[in-house]
């Protein structure tokens, strides 16, 4: 178990570090057998991430199963079907992200805010189902498909986005950027991640 983080379904401590504090949230663990440290891996992603954005900040990570962002997709995008990656900027209307358990991601907003350390920017969910998926069928490694997944939904909480041609080109940009910072492989070399990502918030 990663020092700091907690058993699957409990909340994780929040670690600090650069650009924000990162909490993560191992609801499902799974994650464990698909992913060496999971936690530290979406640690090093959002951290990158806020400093390839300029930002600093505080971002909750769930690293859920499938059926739990089915719920959340469908709760806040009303898709009922689970996708790779959802982001919640912190100034989203309706509820915070809660897992099934009852530990939300508000509680560790409410620490932070408590503290006035840094700005809360958000959460992001994954969905370990569905990421371990893309990553067998573009022949990647579960932790690297992790890692841009993590960074493409701190960007998002950093005001990146990809509904447009620019602005989508800059975000791969960036996310290339951070996925060589962290010594992991350019997903947009490989061609058919930028279908599929152009779906994922």
């Amino acid at each position: 178990m990663e020092p700091r983080s907690r058993r699957p379904g409990r909340e994780a401590t929040g670690i600090r570090a650069g650009g924000g504090e990162i909490t993560v949230l191992l609801e499902s663990a799974g994650w464990r057998a698909a992913v060496p440290r999971p936690e530290a891996v979406a640690r090093r992603a959002a951290i990158a991430a806020l400093e390839e954005a300029g930002m600093r900040g505080a971002i909750t990570v769930l690293l859920a199963d499938d059926a739990a962002v089915r719920r959340l997709n469908g709760r806040h995008r009303a898709k009922a079907k689970p996708t790779n990656v959802l982001s919640f900027p912190a100034d989203m209307p309706g509820d915070r992200l809660r897992s099934p358990e009852g530990a939300g991601c508000e509680a560790a907003e409410h620490r932070r805010r408590e503290s006035q350390a840094l700005p809360y920017l958000g959460d992001v969910a994954l969905a370990l189902g569905v990421v371990r998926r893309e990553a067998r069928q573009a022949g990647r490694r579960t932790a690297d498909h992790l890692a841009h997944l993590v960074a493409h939904g701190a960007l998002h909480l950093a005001g990146h986005d990809h509904l447009e041609a620019g602005e989508a080109r800059r975000m791969e940009r960036a996310e290339a950027r951070v996925m060589r910072k962290l010594g992991r492989p350019n997903p947009w070399k490989e061609g058919r991640a930028t279908a599929r990502l152009r779906g994922a918030t």
